[in-house]
């Protein structure tokens, strides 16, 4: 078989022919048709979820909407949002300026400690530090010291930004290490403080960083369910699963409308982030380095003590509940390989089925730059942004009223759920590498007479496989840990890790929480390695 650079020659000697032509339009239609599809498979949910909440009678939607119940849930639920933006910026612009301005020692370490605790879902923390600081917990039980309650909105504030400052601290560390750093060094000669330099030159250089990675923080404190449910914190997420378990499928369909609108402003807000005129990234990120002198030993105290709070106290107390057999057996809750089993299966269908679904995307909107390419791939990321208790929702509507067989027993529905929800890590992964395939070595496979399906099973395929594998690894690690999605839609009967979780701690039985708690970190911890694979050596 002639290596890939032959090809290049012969396709400058021999052009496509007319069949050839026509093939190649009947491809990229098929392209069109099969991405709509995809498309509109992604956007069904949101759609039913509208005509559900239409069904509502007017005079009654009007009432629950405008009830002070709902005027509270919205306060909670923008004001857990607002702090959470803020309390991240607090933590993860120091740490940027920090690992990637100052001369703290090992710089690249404690970059891997402040970027963490990104990979352990929230609600371990949760379950963590209310067993340990609630009532009954680890310190009342050994001090015998009653201390203030970690719970509430208040709790799930502290929870929640512990667990997502990593986004500000990654996306302003990223705008600090592409800057061009001489600005800062003239600053510095005309006699202008660290302090001022910061202020007047370097902030503004990194605003759009700082800005784009606290909506982030901001996106998930809203969409997340785990943290407020144990937590006990009324906001919309907590409250649309409440009320979808109980009797009030009407006023949760209203919320989920209501919480779309925020998020919705969300994103349009976080769209224009990057476009400020004033931030450059022509730089090489060196030079205007901070000397700390003394200050180092409290920097790293500092950086330190949120690694004992992320990392090592919940797998501390997971692993002091593992091994503690006092109080009663409760056998439901024991943990039993199969649970994992179910875990891993589904979340390998998911990456599988995901793939399957982004490749027709990912190909079409990464060889053709066309104004439908772009918005059948971003009607494919509709999902990502909707959170997953308000997907879950959706889909409790479609399956009871249209599938309620395939609702009630298979796997497939709850499958579906997590494509839906997960789909833009494969189509943004898979676009990737199509974009950097040379379509002159597409042509060159195509003037030796070798059709659109063989072309690209022999040579595309095969170049961007990379890219599929790390899309089909991002689905599977954040399947793995998804819990309104799994809690809504799993088959009765059917038993995951993050089922058992809930339920050990719905019931404050927490010691059987921790097999799949850590089974869970150890998992999470894997997506580490593509964080840090994409940064490369700029850790350091």
């Amino acid at each position: 078989m002639k290596p890939l650079t032959d090809y290049l020659d012969l396709s400058q000697q021999f052009p496509l022919t007319r069949q050839q032509l026509r093939e190649t339009d009947r491809s990229t239609a098929a392209l069109v048709l099969s991405s709509a599809i995809v498309a509109f498979l992604v956007m069904s949910p949101m759609l039913w979820l509208v005509f559900r909440a239409t069904e509502v009678d007017p005079a009654r939607a009007y009432s629950l909407i405008v009830s002070s119940q709902t005027g509270w849930i919205t306060l909670n639920s923008i004001v857990l949002m607002a702090v959470v933006m803020l309390c991240s910026i607090l933590l993860g612009v120091p740490l940027a300026v920090l690992t990637a301005r100052t001369d703290l020692p090992h710089p690249r370490f404690w970059t891997i400690v402040a970027a963490l605790p990104l990979v352990i879902p929230s609600y371990i923390g949760a379950i963590a530090f209310v067993g340990m600081f609630g009532s009954g917990g680890e310190i009342d039980s050994v001090l015998g010291t009653t201390i203030p309650a970690i719970d509430g909105l208040s709790g799930s504030i502290f929870i929640i930004t512990l667990y997502t400052y990593p986004y500000v601290f990654l996306t302003t560390r990223a705008a600090l290490l592409s800057m061009d750093s001489s600005i800062v060094d003239a600053a510095r000669t005309l006699n202008a403080s660290p302090f001022e330099a910061f202020k007047r030159v370097t902030f503004p250089q990194i605003r759009p960083g700082i800005a784009a990675g606290a909506l982030l923080a901001g996106l998930y404190a809203i969409s997340d369910f785990g943290t407020p449910a144990f937590m006990g914190a009324n906001v919309f997420t907590s409250r649309i699963y409440w009320e979808t378990t109980g009797f009030g499928r009407e006023y949760a369909a209203l919320l989920a409308l209501q919480l779309i609108a925020i998020v919705a402003v969300v994103l349009v807000i976080e769209a224009g982030i990057g476009r400020d005129e004033d931030a450059t990234s022509s730089g090489d990120g060196e030079g205007s380095t901070i000397r700390l002198g003394n200050w180092k030993w409290p920097a790293m105290g500092f950086v330190s003590l949120l690694g004992v709070l992320t990392l090592v106290i919940p797998v501390a107390i997971f692993t002091r509940w593992l091994f503690r057999s006092e109080g009663d057996r409760i056998p439901a809750y024991e943990f039993q390989l199969e649970f994992a089993f179910n875990s891993v299966y589904l979340a390998l269908l998911a990456a599988l089925v995901a793939c399957l679904f982004a490749l027709p995307v990912a190909y079409y909107s990464g060889r053709v730059n066309s104004l439908t390419s772009r918005i059948l791939e971003r009607a494919t990321y509709v999902g990502f942004a909707v959170p997953g208790v308000v997907i879950g929702l959706a889909l409790v509507f479609l399956g009871n009223r249209m599938l309620p067989s395939l609702y009630r027993q298979g796997v497939w529905l709850l499958v579906f759920a997590y494509v839906v929800r997960f789909l833009p890590q494969a189509v943004g992964t898979i676009r990737s590498s199509v974009l950097q395939v040379d379509e002159k070595t597409i042509e060159a496979a195509r003037t030796l007479n070798a059709g659109r399906l063989e072309t690209f099973r022999r040579v595309t395929l095969p170049l961007i496989m990379p890219g599929v594998v790390a899309g089909s690894v991002l689905v599977f690690l954040t399947t793995m840990k998804e819990l309104p999605v799994t809690l809504m839609l799993r088959p009765i009967g059917m038993e995951t890790l993050v089922s058992l979780i809930w339920n050990a701690q719905d019931s404050l039985a927490y010691r059987y929480a921790a097999i799949p708690a850590l089974f869970l970190i150890l998992i999470s911890g894997l997506s580490m390695l593509l964080l840090l694979r994409q940064e490369g050596g700029k850790l350091s």
